[in-house]
């Protein structure tokens, strides 16, 4: 198991764990599944009482990792 950069401590990567997918501090709670909570309009508050193993910081890590995963970025086009 890996730990991201220091910035996202509490996401960790593990090929056993969740397929190799970002996990929250090495549980079997996704990045994805965090992020698709919120979108889905539920509040930190109702995660933390749905997974009372979870720790705020770890919403706020998973929610920062997600938007730099998706940052836009630009690739230069080769020239003809």
């Amino acid at each position: 198991m890996t730990s991201m950069e220091t910035r996202w401590a509490r996401i960790t990567l593990d090929p056993q764990v969740m397929g190799g997918k970002p996990c929250v501090r090495g549980l079997r709670v996704t990045v994805g599944m965090i992020l698709g909570l919120l979108a889905a309009g539920h509040s930190v508050e109702e995660i933390l009482q749905a997974y009372p193993y979870l720790e705020a910081d770890d919403i706020r890590d998973a929610l920062a990792y997600g938007a730099w995963r998706t940052q836009e970025q630009e690739t230069p086009l080769a020239q003809p």
